[in-house]
């Protein structure tokens, strides 16, 4: 019997020190270079459980 979830919660916790640290060791474009990657994985994952969810 197969299992359909129909909600998912995704929690992330941010802090203050890992930012500041990124803007002392490579600045703005450092943390933005880091946001963009982090982005770019998210979307990879997600377009992957789609195509998995499309599969016959």
């Amino acid at each position: 019997m197969p299992l359909e979830i129909k909600e998912i919660v995704i929690t992330a916790n941010v802090s203050e020190s890992s930012e500041s640290e990124a803007a002392e060791s490579g600045g703005i474009n450092s943390a933005d270079e880091n946001r963009a990657e982090l982005i770019a994985d998210c979307v990879e994952q997600v377009l992957e459980i789609l195509s998995e969810k499309n599969e016959p």
